[in-house]
C-alpha cells in the first residue's frame, strides 16, 4: 500500500449510509458474540472526546473505525482490529466511531459506507480501506500506517492500560444527556421505528423553531425514509433510462445522498431545474433544502448549491 495522500481538513458534516442496518446483526459489544468493549488500546470517540483523540494523533497513530457494531461484519472487523491493537501495544490507538449513534463524527471523515477504516496523523485522515479485510491483509496497512508515521516523526507510544501517569488536568466533564425529544428520536432509529423518530423530531422543532439539530435529524430520518428498500442499481437504472423524469432523479439524488457522494446528489438536481416545469422546480427545490438540512447548512457544498438553485428559481 502506497502511503496514502492526507485530506486537507475533516468536512464537518455529510452523510453517513445507513445500509448496515439490513444486515446480519450482532450483540452489542460485550454481549457473547458481540465485539469487545473499549479498553486498553481501544476507546470509543463521542462528541466529548474527538477532539482530544485528533489532537493525539500529533503524539502516536490513531486507526479510526468508523462501524456499526452491533451490525455482524462490522462487529467481526472491531475484534480483528482490536485484537491487533492490543498486540501492537500502544503502536496506535483504535478509536472506534459508531457512525449511527455519532453520525456527525462519522460523517467527517467523508466515508462511503461502513465499515471504513481511516488513519490520522498529525491531525489529518489518511483514507486505509472500506468493508472486510482479512487479518493478513490489516496487518500490512498498519504496518504500512506506522512507517508513514515514523516517517513524520509520530513515534509516540498510546500510554499503557492503568499505567498513565496523574495529570493535573480536571477530569473531563461527562457527556450531557440528550434532551428527552432527541433521545426518544435517538432511541426510535435504534429500534429501527423511522415513524417514531420522525415524530419526535417534529415535537421538538414545534416547541422550538430553532432547534437545528432535531431539524437536521428530521431531514436525515426521512432520507432514510425515502432510501428504505430501495434498490441501488434499479434506482440508477431508472434514472438512466428517463433523465428529464424528476421523480426518478429526486430518487437516485437520494441514494447518493445516503452513501456521501453529496455534490452528485445536488448536481443531479440543480441540472434538471432550467427546464423542469413550474411543478418540477417546486419539488426539485423542497428536495433540495431538505437535502440542505442532512449536510448542514453552513457546509461549503450546501452554500454553493443554494446559489445555485436561487439563480435558476429567480
Amino acid at each position: 500500500m502506497s502511503t496514502p495522500t492526507p485530506e486537507p481538513s475533516f468536512s464537518p458534516r455529510g452523510a453517513v449510509d445507513l445500509s448496515a442496518l439490513n444486515r446480519p446483526q450482532s450483540p452489542p459489544p460485550g454481549e457473547p458474540g458481540g465485539a469487545p468493549t473499549a479498553g486498553g488500546y481501544v476507546v470509543d470517540v463521542t462528541d466529548a472526546n474527538f477532539q482530544q483523540v485528533v489532537q493525539d494523533s500529533t503524539t502516536y497513530p490513531v486507526v479510526i473505525l468508523l462501524w456499526m457494531p452491533t451490525d455482524q461484519a462490522n462487529a467481526d472487523l472491531g475484534a480483528t482490529l482490536g485484537r491487533l491493537a492490543d498486540e501492537y501495544a500502544g503502536r496506535f490507538l483504535l478509536g472506534r466511531v459508531d457512525a449511527n449513534a455519532y453520525p456527525q463524527i462519522a460523517s467527517a471523515f467523508q466515508p462511503q459506507g461502513v465499515p471504513t477504516v481511516v488513519a490520522v496523523l498529525q491531525g489529518q485522515p489518511l483514507p486505509l480501506f472500506a468493508g472486510a479485510a482479512s487479518e493478513e491483509q490489516i496487518r500490512g496497512v498498519l504496518d504500512q500506517v506506522l512507517a508513514a508515521a515514523e516517517q513524520n516523526g509520530v513515534t509516540g507510544r498510546v500510554p499503557a492500560p492503568g499505567g498513565a501517569e496523574e495529570s493535573d488536568e480536571p477530569a473531563e466533564e461527562p457527556e450531557e444527556p440528550l434532551p428527552p425529544l432527541h433521545q426518544e428520536a435517538y432511541d426510535a432509529i435504534e429500534r429501527d421505528d423511522l415513524e417514531a423518530a420522525e415524530t419526535a423530531y417534529s415535537r421538538a422543532i414545534t416547541q422550538d423553531p430553532t432547534d437545528a439539530q432535531a431539524v437536521a435529524g428530521l431531514a436525515q430520518v426521512r432520507l432514510m425514509q425515502r432510501t428504505r428498500g430501495a434498490d441501488l442499481q434499479q434506482v440508477r437504472t431508472a434514472a438512466a433510462d428517463a433523465p428529464a423524469d424528476v421523480e426518478a432523479q429526486l430518487a437516485v439524488a437520494d441514494m447518493d445522498m445516503l452513501g456521501g457522494k453529496v455534490d452528485d446528489a445536488f448536481d443531479r438536481l440543480l441540472q434538471l431545474m432550467p427546464t423542469a416545469d413550474a411543478e418540477g422546480k417546486e419539488k426539485l427545490r423542497a428536495r433540495l433544502v431538505d437535502l440542505f438540512e442532512v449536510v448542514g447548512t453552513s457546509d461549503s457544498r450546501v452554500v454553493k448549491a443554494r446559489k445555485k438553485m436561487m439563480m435558476y428559481l429567480y
